[in-house]
């Protein structure tokens, strides 16, 4: 895909260390070394998450699950098996999970010749059995919890485990009563610790930072990739791993996750970027939206709107509060000023938050007909964007998490168009 092109957010992710050949070979060269020298680490004192944490974390989910009459929890290779156990895997046709039961030690399954790289990041103390190839994990994990009196209790599911693990383990263990996990994996991923406030902070902090050099370099007549590289060189240089790196152009940004079309940077254009990082594997998110050059009325007009919406937003998120609550407040102040009604165009098409954590979209979101009640240590993006299609959209997003006090802001928004890095 050419540098020409505005990509869309998981078009980007799925793109990976490929998204330099996909942004355009001379958009990139042109912009793969820009001079850094002003910028450097400030990731440097981050603490990453050590095992006295994983533990709490396993003693956390344990209580869960006595609570909830849950003997077990499978969790295969992702966010949440590196949650609980240090381990970053990738999914494969060969199966690397872990079993978590009610009490006592974690234990690992994945295949034999996977053991000793899989132990370089297993944080915990945990029973590692390996598979041959010639054998089926998931008996494995039957015979596990058969051993354990754990084959008559419930096994809950996370819920990004594959269909042909749990319709495995159903094979293999006929009689076992298969649940969610949700009750205990969401509802401890959930809620945030300090250590994982903090490194989400570093995260945001980078972002901000990246998007402050990259926001003073932007010219006119360059492209959506060039912008791209920018950001995402200054996000690496000081200390950030990049997630993403969306930016969307003139009427692209009418359209949430962008456009084919090519689109280049205009006097007078809307540039809309969408950007983050991860720092020791937590996520920032941020959104920034100016225009090149003076403004129009209606430009300044929206801009303004999505402003009040992201502080409408903010002032709904209270303790306790259903996290659909504030998806309606915003939307209620939106049909106020004409959009919509609902989620229709022109006006806010998505919802208006997503949790997020060690992944950039995590349970819960902020949209309509969400009950969780708002708690301690939960995580959101705050990004009520408005769109009108044909012509431009403006979306400011800013992260925030709740505090015994209530919301928290990660990076606070700017607070005029004419200053969008405030």
């Amino acid at each position: 895909m050419s540098g020409r092109f505005s990509i869309g957010r998981r078009e980007m992710l799925a793109l990976g260390a490929a998204a330099p050949l996909a942004l355009g070979v001379s958009s990139v060269l042109r912009a793969a070394e820009p001079d850094l020298s002003d910028l450097h680490d400030i990731t440097t004192a981050a603490v990453p998450i050590g095992p006295a944490e994983r533990r709490s974390r396993i003693a956390r989910a344990q209580a869960l699950m006595k609570a909830n009459g849950i003997g077990s929890v499978l969790v295969e290779a992702g966010s949440s098996l590196a949650y609980f156990t240090g381990i970053r895997w990738w999914r494969s046709e060969r199966l690397t999970a872990a079993i978590i039961p009610v009490e006592g030690e974690v234990m690992i399954v994945t295949p034999f010749f996977e053991e000793p790289s899989v132990r370089e990041s297993l944080g915990i103390a945990a029973d590692v059995r390996v598979w041959q190839e010639d054998e089926d994990p998931l008996k494995l994990i039957a015979g596990y919890l058969k051993e354990r009196g754990l084959a008559g209790k419930p096994v809950g599911i996370e819920e990004t485990v594959r269909y042909f693990a749990v319709d495995g383990l159903r094979h293999a263990l006929p009689d076992a009563t298969i649940v969610s996990a949700n009750p205990v994996v969401r509802a401890a991923r959930m809620r945030k610790t300090p250590a994982e406030i903090a490194l989400m902070q570093l995260a945001t902090d980078v972002t901000i930072a990246a998007y402050r050099w990259t926001y003073d370099r932007v010219e006119k007549g360059m492209t959506s990739g060039e912008i791209s590289a920018l950001m995402s060189a200054a996000t690496r240089k000081l200390g950030g791993e990049v997630e993403f790196s969306m930016v969307l152009l003139n009427e692209a940004s009418a359209y949430p996750h962008g456009s084919k079309q090519p689109q280049k940077v205009i006097d007078g254009g809307v540039v809309l970027m969408d950007c983050g990082c991860t720092v020791h594997g937590y996520q920032s998110d941020v959104s920034r939206t100016w225009v090149h050059g003076a403004p129009s009325t209606a430009q300044r007009t929206v801009w303004d709107q999505v402003h009040r919406g992201q502080h409408v937003a903010i002032t709904a998120a209270r303790l306790g509060a259903p996290a659909g609550s504030i998806d309606d407040a915003v939307r209620g102040y939106y049909e106020a000023l004409g959009y919509g009604p609902r989620y229709k165009l022109p006006g806010l098409s998505h919802r208006t938050g997503h949790g997020i954590g060690m992944d950039g979209h995590e349970p819960v979101n902020l949209v309509h007909g969400e009950n969780e009640p708002l708690d301690v240590g939960m995580c959101f993006s705050d990004e009520p964007g408005i769109y009108l299609p044909g012509k431009f959209g403006v979306r400011l997003e800013d992260c925030f998490h709740m505090t015994e006090a209530g919301p928290k802001f990660f990076s606070e928004p700017p607070q005029s168009i004419d200053a969008p890095m405030g």
